[in-house]
């Protein structure tokens, strides 16, 4: 083996090994083991978050295809409508200084499969890099053949159940993008505006109201901070138990500037302490609005064109979405074509202009924002297609509440049934071009056809050619292919014979920010569509791991936009700080954000990041994986976990190395454990047993912490250090019992290893399978190991329990009083039984080779000058005592111990000085206060412990 463990030495031609003889496939035969990929969108690489999950998944898919399970990894990508529209829409621009439109829809399509094309190879390639055993052969994309046919199924079936019904609705609706967008897709930012009181004349009659003689009594004061939604109002509404409005419910009002009369209404939603009690009502521009104009049959005025414009003729429509003529189109000709901002302003100066302006202050608003064109999002009343889930989501939340589906952890229970409670119909249609069209055709007096192609919707309901069709220009929104995932990847409708064997899924692995975008919608239509042969409604998975979401050093959210995002392959393969300043300021344009990003950088990251390889990302990642929401990224885990995989190295290569002098099939005749030996089988043993429970009950947490433990102290640096002993001895006997227990050992945490640090474990293992295996191919096909119960017991570890505390006590004494290590002792026991002799004996040889031991000696003479001049301790009490005298000069080591306390005491005082300071805890960085506490709570300790050793050495 090579001195150090380089890793882009091997990893990618592992990859290309497992990867070339299939190892990734089912082996068809045993208990199903399938998980599906969350399919990371095409708009990119993939970032620290997929990195993590997807860790995560291999874990569980090599741990339960070492368990022998008929394992499957189901692979895939997501077309990502919205978010790639419109990177490719910005890329054309960029390059070629055209917009979307000026392309047909069919040219831009084949822009955005080029794009597809590029990202999706770079996904795949950083999958490879990341390990991820997943069956290549399967791959699917949310827009290839097979999943297309399966959407067009899909939506067919359910709008032939009346389930999808096409109607007026209200939306968020992004006016750059000009299409809909979902909950999701919006940022709420709070910004400083203005609220507006605005005075709306009370009516006596239907005269013409005049507002130059009158008084307060006569209008009602809305608060708003929309006044140019005033167009679209139907209706002013005061809560029922408002006693300054109660003898106004019922009567009219003026709408200024268009005077339309508009009655006042009761309705409890109104807060009676917000604002002025009272509120305009624009149903088709506010969601609350909404609702409450539908309770009372309200009418609803769209006043906005879909590029954010007011619109010439106003659109007016009843409660139920009918075109309706109760009001008057009409919309003053200044306020045609004009911005919401111009808009606003000219409202606010004719507001003024009536004397209907009561007054305006200063407001925090919170102002809806486009995640993908930051730009303004209003609610709008358009024509869009619609899913009706109340019967839908029923059977999913029975379906968690009777445990057939369970979240890990269970807090997440509660955010699923949460959301589910007010569920909404869900809007599925998407103003975009790239996705899939929905398969509905209208004919000329705006019938609606629906079908899986123009051919088929003529052939079903027998229409001639003569009869012009023309198709919907929308798309699905991306998460109706995406809750199809589960089955329609396993060839749903298509194929039964993968959804036999692999569905439902054994576990679902996601971030918990999607649990009602994605999880709750794969759960309702899974459900629906997928029976049993009992025709009882499958579940799309058994259980839900929901992870944290990684963040950076400081705890923030990890975005291109802030310059904190870490590419997992630079950790891999390493980065330069220049590069990679670069890589997160290259897109910036703010020069205060670009000088921020720069020194957040040269802190964290000084010298750059030294590639670690995958193992320590991945073991990292798995390190991080408690049940928080928030992870926060910890460079310093890294290397010590980087540091972990070369001590693994280290220690495979000591046993190698050992074991190429001998044949190992002639060792293994005839052997004989001692008590080191048996003591490291029965540690092993226990920790297949806590390592095994920790991954089946989804604590990556706690199993690598079990996994560090045993290989880094019980085995490098206990058992190792023993061994060697025994190596070392030329008893023959005793080197072929330790060869074994070391090859045994290393065979067993090579494979406890492997579904966490898969590329490090394969290297090494093929090496030692030449040993135990020769004809196996791949570490990821063996048997993991299994807790043996009889394994447990057995006094070695008795014998081991109490050597370990002996060296350490000795070895502390040799660093407290400056004993060189090559220094021979003497190691005395006062007072022992004949029991406590004999377990002495036992563990002596190693005690005199470890500790450099002239010998060890047994005294039961409590006055034996001996003690005079010993330090002593009780260990499983029995006294022991190391005889100091001629080992130090003393007068010397006093000397130095006391000017260490000198120098303590000085800078004591000065932080004891800083710290009584006023002027210093007030004006001081709370970081440096803090820090100078810290420093001198830490010298006093450090003081404490010096002067405990003067006071021993004046004892001797």
């Amino acid at each position: 083996m090579e001195k150090v463990y380089i890793p882009s030495k091997f990893e990618e031609k592992l990859y290309k090994f497992w990867e070339k003889k299939g190892f990734f496939k089912p082996n068809n035969k045993n208990e199903s083991f399938c998980i599906v990929i969350p399919p990371p969108n095409i708009t990119g690489n993939l970032h620290m978050g997929h990195a993590f999950q997807h860790t995560i998944i291999d874990i569980l898919i090599r741990y339960n295809r070492m368990k022998g399970k008929n394992t499957l990894w189901q692979v895939g990508t997501d077309h990502a409508g919205i978010a790639t529209q419109v990177l490719v829409e910005r890329k054309i621009y960029n390059e070629e200084k055209k917009l979307r439109t000026e392309y047909n829809r069919s040219d831009f399509l084949r822009k955005v499969w080029l794009w597809k094309k590029k990202f999706k190879n770079n996904i795949n390639s950083q999958m490879r890099r990341l390990g991820n055993s997943v069956d290549w052969d399967r791959e699917r994309f949310t827009l290839d053949e097979g999943i297309s046919q399966a959407v067009k199924t899909a939506f067919i079936e359910l709008y032939n159940s009346k389930l999808i019904i096409r109607r007026k609705g209200l939306v968020n609706w992004d006016f750059k993008l000009r299409t809909v967008i979902s909950d999701i897709e919006v940022n709420h930012i709070s910004k400083k505006g203005y609220m507006w009181y605005i005075r709306y004349p009370l009516l006596k009659d239907k005269l013409k109201f005049n507002t130059s003689n009158t008084t307060n009594n006569d209008f009602i004061i809305v608060a708003t901070t929309r006044p140019e939604t005033l167009l679209g109002d139907t209706a002013i509404a005061v809560n029922p138990n408002d006693d300054r409005y109660k003898n106004l419910i019922g009567r009219t009002v003026s709408v200024p500037i268009i005077n339309r009369y508009i009655p006042i209404v009761s309705d409890k939603y109104v807060d009676i302490n917000k604002g002025t009690g009272c509120v305009k009502i624009t149903p088709a521009h506010d969601f609350n609005d909404y609702q409450l104009a539908i309770r009372h049959k309200l009418p609803m005025i769209n006043i906005f064109t879909f590029d954010g414009n007011i619109k010439n003729i106003l659109e007016i429509y009843d409660y139920q979405g009918c075109k309706s003529n109760v009001y008057d189109t009409f919309i003053p000709l200044k306020l045609h074509n004009l911005s919401i901002s111009d808009a606003r302003k000219y409202i606010i100066k004719e507001l003024e202009k009536l004397n209907l302006l009561d007054k305006f202050n200063f407001y925090e608003v919170s102002t809806p924002y486009g995640d993908r064109s930051n730009s303004i999002v209003q609610p709008m009343l358009t024509d869009q297609w619609y899913l009706k889930v109340d019967l839908l989501s029923k059977a999913a939340v029975n379906a968690v509440k009777n445990k057939k589906i369970k979240f890990i952890p269970k807090k997440y229970e509660g955010m699923f049934f949460s959301w589910m409670k007010d569920i909404k119909d869900w809007c599925i249609s998407r103003q975009l071009w790239w996705g899939h069209r929905i398969p509905a055709w209208y004919d000329r007096d705006g019938n609606i056809y629906v079908g899986h192609n123009e051919l088929d919707v003529r052939i079903k309901n027998n229409l001639s050619y003569n009869i012009k069709l023309k198709q919907d220009c929308d798309v699905l929104d991306t998460w109706f292919s995406s809750s199809l995932w589960t089955f329609a990847s396993l060839g749903w409708p298509n194929s039964n014979i993968d959804l036999k064997t692999f569905h439902p899924t054994n576990v679902l692995v996601c971030a918990f920010d999607i649990i009602f975008f994605w999880i709750a919608r794969m759960i309702m239509l899974t459900m629906y569509f997928i029976k049993d042969s009992n025709n009882v409604s499958q579940i799309p998975f058994k259980e839900i791991y929901i992870t944290g979401l990684i963040r950076d050093e400081e705890g923030n959210k990890m975005s291109k936009s802030k310059g904190n995002i870490i590419d997992p392959l630079d950790i891999i393969d390493g980065i330069s700080l220049d590069k990679l300043i670069f890589k997160r300021t290259n897109h910036l344009n703010d020069s205060n954000t670009i000088k921020k990003v720069k020194n957040y950088t040269k802190h964290f990251f000084s010298k750059g990041i030294e590639g670690t390889g995958t193992d320590a990302l991945r073991f990292t990642f798995a390190a991080l994986a408690s049940t928080g929401r928030d992870i926060n990224w910890d460079m310093n885990r890294l290397i010590g976990y980087k540091n972990f995989c070369n001590k693994l190295w280290n220690a495979s290569r000591f046993v190698i190395t050992n074991i190429d002098k001998f044949k190992y099939n002639t060792i293994i005749k005839n052997i004989k454990l001692s008590f080191i030996d048996k003591w490291i089988f029965i540690k092993l043993n226990l920790t297949i047993k806590l390592y095994r429970n920790a991954l089946d009950k989804y604590r990556f947490d706690i199993a690598t912490k079990i996994l560090y433990n045993f290989i880094w102290s019980e085995f490098c640096d206990w058992y190792l250090e023993l061994a060697k002993i025994n190596i070392k001895s030329n008893i023959q006997k005793k080197i072929n019992n330790t060869l074994y227990t070391l090859v045994e050992c290393l065979d067993y945490i090579l494979k406890l290893s492997h579904p966490i640090i898969p590329f490090i474990t394969e290297t090494i293992w093929q090496r030692i399978k030449l040993l135990k295996s020769p004809n196996s191919e791949s570490i990821m096909l063996e048997n993991f190991p299994n807790f043996d119960e009889n394994k447990l017991s057995g006094s070695s570890v008795k014998y081991v329990s109490l050597l370990k505390k002996i060296i350490i006590f000795v070895r502390d004494i040799r660093c407290n009083m400056n004993i060189s290590k090559l220094q021979p002792l003497v190691l005395v026991f006062n007072n022992l039984n004949k029991k406590e002799v004999s377990l002495i004996n036992k563990i002596s040889y190693f005690l005199i080779k470890i500790l450099v031991l002239n010998k060890i000696k047994f005294i039961s003479d409590s006055n034996n000058k001996i003690i005079d001049y010993s330090i002593s301790t009780f260990i499983n009490e029995m006294e022991l005592l190391i005889p100091l005298k001629g080992l130090l000069d003393k007068t010397r080591e006093l000397n130095s111990l006391n000017k260490k306390v000198n120098l303590i005491d000085k800078e004591i005082d000065i932080l004891q000085s800083r710290l009584s300071n006023n002027n210093f805890i007030i004006k001081a960085p709370k970081k440096l206060y803090f820090d100078s506490k810290l420093r001198l709570v830490s010298l006093k300790k450090n003081k404490l412990k010096i002067i405990s050793r003067i006071n021993l050495i004046n004892k001797l």
